[in-house]
Order: structure tokens, then sequence, then C-alpha cells
């Protein structure tokens, strides 16, 4: 379970939307992963959601943008 949740930490900080989509809708996005076959215990679920959003916004400058992936739209700009 600890390489799930590590997964899913890693894909926050350097997935662009996937760590929009997790900070619009916490509980729903980690429902999502659930549905498609990840295990997440309820208690990681409750911890990842609890954690302070900060530390997904500000970890994410602090990651090289070469390992970045970035939105490839812009929402109609």
């Amino acid at each position: 379970m600890q390489k799930t949740v590590q997964h899913i930490i890693g894909q926050i900080l350097t997935d662009e939307e996937f760590r929009a989509a997790f900070l619009e809708r916490p509980a729903d996005t980690l429902e999502s992963l659930r549905d498609r076959g990840l295990e997440l215990t309820d208690v990681e679920v409750d911890a990842l959601t609890k954690t302070d959003r900060r530390l997904w916004e500000c970890g994410a400058e602090h990651v090289d943008p070469r390992l970045q992936r970035c939105r490839l739209t812009n929402n109609g700009r």
C-alpha cells in the first residue's frame, strides 16, 4: 500500500492536470483512482485529503521542470 501512496504523491507533485483535479476535488479524485483498481485505504485517503494543500502547490514548484507533466490544454485561452 505504501507504494500506492508514494505513486499518488509523485503524481500530485509532477502532473499539473492531476494536481489541479486533486486540489479542486481531493476525495473524488482519489475515489476515481480506487475505481481504477488502485488500493487505497480510507485512512490513506483521509491523510492525503487533509494534508495542507500548500505542500502540493509549493512542492511542485521545487520539482525540476523536466520531471513535470504540464497541462496540454489552456481551457480555451
